[in-house]
């Protein structure tokens, strides 16, 4: 391969003096940048015509095989250069992931005889309503928002559409659907993106005759890619509309899981309630602990500003989202009970000084992650070192 081998550029700290001004090594410093955005959009054409291809041969748009492949290549080719692997191969991640959200956006992933729908997003002009409105827009579909800035009424866009989303605060989830499930077509879908799913899918199947999906986004509407991103569905009604959702969600690159609600239910009740109340503790000790937070950030360590990142933006966002995404979980209290109780036992033997029992709480819970604890170390070693990155 060019550049390998004998005469291979190389990169280091040369001990003589620089011969030229810093204006002039800046100077070509940006030049070559500027050579290497060039190279990526001659890339990304590139990618968009393999996108053609994979939408011509029903091919999915990720191919880990190949991406594995491309890894291992460009980090044999940094290694040779001089230039540090771990650095290149993050570099290469974000291209493919980059390549991966082009490939869906072109529509990669939609067979090509698949017709097009009309979907309404019933608040549409909400950040989630509005990422569902683009998702389905980037897959083709003719897309009917409505909100309540719009003259078109939820009930005239549901009568419309063939696949009405209900995407409202999760305190008006049931009137709303109960006002749009009459009206979808009964050959329709009436799909829900709240994070509860028990009361939304039978408040569904109660108010149509329509196939009925509830979904659950796992992510927030500021991601940058849809690439990855994980979304859970939960088949109630009609099998063909579920297969047309699960295939739609995944041609825009999302990871679809499918759960039954109450399912869902219980395993939010860890993934989201529990997690965030830990936050919500953490934020709320730390600021009435009675230390300025400027003064801590003196002494910060990586893990406490990752942490400290997670709480902060945590409530920087509204409590009208996750006080009714918490309240509402039917395992509410069983998870909160669970938490008071470990951090009053934990509590207990720290006060106590004893280190056997300190030991045997370390013990029964690196039990329980078992092989994942060395998946953690390895990912979270990645980002404190891009927080260390940016700080």
């Amino acid at each position: 391969m060019e550049g390998r081998g004998e005469g291979a550029l190389s990169y280091g700290v040369s001990d003589a003096p620089a011969s030229r001004p810093l204006s002039v090594l800046r100077a070509g410093i940006d030049a070559l940048d500027r050579e290497l955005l060039q190279l990526m959009a001659r890339r990304m054409a590139l990618v968009a015509e393999v996108a053609a291809y994979k939408r011509a041969h029903a091919l999915a748009v990720r191919d880990p095989a190949r991406e594995r492949e491309v890894l291992a290549d460009r980090a044999r080719d940094a290694a040779e250069l001089g230039l540090p692997v771990g650095e290149v191969e993050a570099i290469f991640r974000l291209l493919l992931r980059a390549s991966r959200e082009h490939q869906a956006a072109l529509r990669a992933g939609v067979a090509p005889g698949e017709p097009p729908r009309t979907v309404a997003v019933i608040g549409g002009h909400g950040r989630i309503g509005a990422l569902m409105a683009r998702l389905f827009g980037d897959l083709g579909h003719r897309v009917l928002v409505c909100d309540l800035d719009t003259a078109l009424r939820p009930e005239e866009a549901a009568a419309s559409a063939d696949v009405t989303v209900v995407s409202v605060p999760i305190d008006a989830t049931d009137a709303v659907i109960r006002a749009v499930g009459p009206h979808v077509p009964d050959g329709g879908l009436l799909m829900d993106v709240t994070s509860v799913k028990q009361a939304p899918v039978r408040a569904m199947l109660e108010a149509t005759r329509a196939s009925v999906v509830g979904t659950h986004p796992m992510f927030g509407p500021s991601v940058h890619s849809l690439q990855g991103q994980r979304l859970v569905l939960c088949r109630a009604r009609g099998d063909g509309w579920a297969d047309w959702a699960a295939r739609a969600f995944a041609a825009r690159g999302l990871v679809v899981t499918e759960a039954e609600p109450a399912h869902h239910d219980r395993v939010m009740a860890i993934v989201q309630v529990l997690t965030h109340f830990q936050t919500q503790v953490l934020g709320l000790t730390i600021a009435r602990a009675g230390l300025p937070l400027a003064e801590t950030l003196r002494f910060t360590s990586p893990a406490y500003l990752l942490e400290l990142f997670v709480t902060a933006r945590h409530f920087a966002q509204s409590p009208a989202l996750y006080g009714p995404l918490e309240m509402r979980n039917p395992d509410l209290a069983h998870v909160t009970d669970a938490f008071r109780g470990a951090a009053a036992e934990l509590a207990e033997v720290l006060r106590g000084g004893d280190q056997a029992a300190f030991e045997a709480v370390f013990a029964e819970v690196r039990a329980f992650f078992g092989d994942f604890t060395a998946t953690a170390l390895e990912q979270s070693s990645h980002l404190i070192d891009r927080i260390v990155e940016r700080s």
